[in-house]
């Protein structure tokens, strides 16, 4: 619901009329943008990412204005780029990358993230984007109304110079736009003419990887990088980006310098290490949830249980059923089972714990072995739900390629 409170619910009981009503506005000019309601999520680092809710009209109209967007776009944006895009996942981004660091010469690994990347977009730098490939200007000119048509946070209203709302349905396809044209095809052009070694490429978002062979070729791009994102407004995070030594050979020239085992990096939830496969000893990437935010997930869980505490009994295990599946249903990689233990292990300690503070006597019933059942009877058990990203990303492109 944004700032108009108006309900699907509510639309829909005269949703005819309305949706004429709103085609008639559109065509004549009349239909205006209204600001979106800017609410607060926490982040996994104890800071707090704004999020704009669109109101019902304006989430209809940029639906529509999506696909038709999304034609015209997915004829332009490159493989490398997979978030927010029709058939294209997280997974697939994680499987690509791991595919890549191990088939290609990378040594080094340009872990970056883009400052505030949504909130600093450049309205006139996207609209020029924008114009390249849409020729429509009733179209042009939705996306401006919506692009400056404010925030209301506490009943007050701001003005919105740059940035794009996140929450807000086109502000995935507009980010892609403006990636593509800031940072796809100039990584494109950069790898074809500035080196001679591998380089890989891997996007969800504003999340990105880039893998060197050679450190002066990844020096020298990051370099580039920071003088072509500043003359669109956008600037990398200074203590999140960070060039790190990494692949097959890593682990041994660093030992023969003395110096520790590689270093690792985050990619869509999970770190990434440089490991060995236990049967023949080949390089091999290593990924397991992020500790931080397993813990992030499992005290807002514990907070939730709490709040539960006097439900029914079935009722919250059907909820804390929900919870997990969807938990594993995105970590259950090969390879992270220990994590994915780890989490079973401590929701059940916290189911554990509520059970036994609503005891009104003190004397609580619910000892492990009695848990243990309970657990077994309505938690999902941890196991492996994805392939290795080989068989995946294999199969992936050989259908592709009927």
């Amino acid at each position: 619901m944004g700032v108009d409170e108006v309900t699907w619910h509510e639309y829909e009981r005269n949703v005819e009329a309305n949706i004429v009503d709103l085609h008639d506005r559109i065509h004549r000019g009349a239909y205006r943008a209204k600001p979106s309601l800017r609410m607060w999520i926490p982040k996994p680092d104890g800071r707090q990412r704004p999020l704009g809710i669109a109101s019902l009209e304006d989430k209809i109209v940029q639906q529509a204005v999506l696909w038709v967007l999304q034609a015209i776009y997915e004829q332009d944006f490159l493989g490398f780029s997979y978030g927010f895009r029709p058939g294209r996942s997280n997974h697939q981004a994680l499987d690509a990358l791991s595919v890549a660091l191990t088939s290609k010469r990378v040594d080094w690994v340009l872990d970056a993230d883009i400052e505030g990347f949504f909130d600093n977009i450049d309205h006139a730098w996207l609209m020029k984007f924008l114009e390249h490939r849409i020729g429509d200007r009733r179209i042009l000119r939705l996306i401006r109304k919506w692009l400056k048509a404010g925030v209301s946070e506490d009943g007050e209203w701001s003005e919105t110079t740059v940035g794009t709302p996140q929450g807000a349905v086109i502000s995935p396809l507009l980010a892609n736009v403006c990636l593509h044209y800031v940072l796809d095809l100039w990584v494109e052009w950069w790898r074809k003419h500035r080196c001679r070694g591998d380089v890989v490429f891997i996007r969800y978002a504003d999340d990105f990887v880039i893998g060197f062979e050679h450190r002066t070729e990844a020096e020298a791009c990051l370099e580039a990088l920071r003088a072509r994102l500043a003359k669109f407004g956008l600037k990398l995070h200074d203590t999140k980006t960070r060039l790190i030594e990494f692949g097959r050979f890593a682990a041994d020239r660093r030992a023969k310098r003395g110096e520790g085992p590689p270093e690792t990096f985050d990619f869509l939830g999970f770190a990434h290490r440089c490991g060995k496969s236990k049967s023949k000893g080949w390089f091999t990437i290593e990924r397991t949830t992020i500790a931080k935010r397993m813990r992030a997930t499992l005290s807002a869980l514990k907070q939730k249980l709490r709040k539960r505490m006097h439900r029914p009994l079935g009722e919250t295990a059907r909820w804390l059923h929900s919870v997990v599946q969807g938990w594993l249903g995105y970590h259950a990689i090969p390879g992270n089972q220990r994590r994915m233990g780890q989490f079973v292990d401590e929701v059940s300690k916290h189911w554990l714990q509520t059970l036994r503070q609503r005891s009104q006597n003190g004397q609580s019933s619910w000892t492990w072995t009695r848990m243990r059942r309970l657990v077994r009877r309505h938690l999902p058990r941890p196991r492996v739900l994805h392939p290795y990203p080989e068989q995946r990303f294999r199969a992936r492109l050989a259908v592709g390629a009927v």
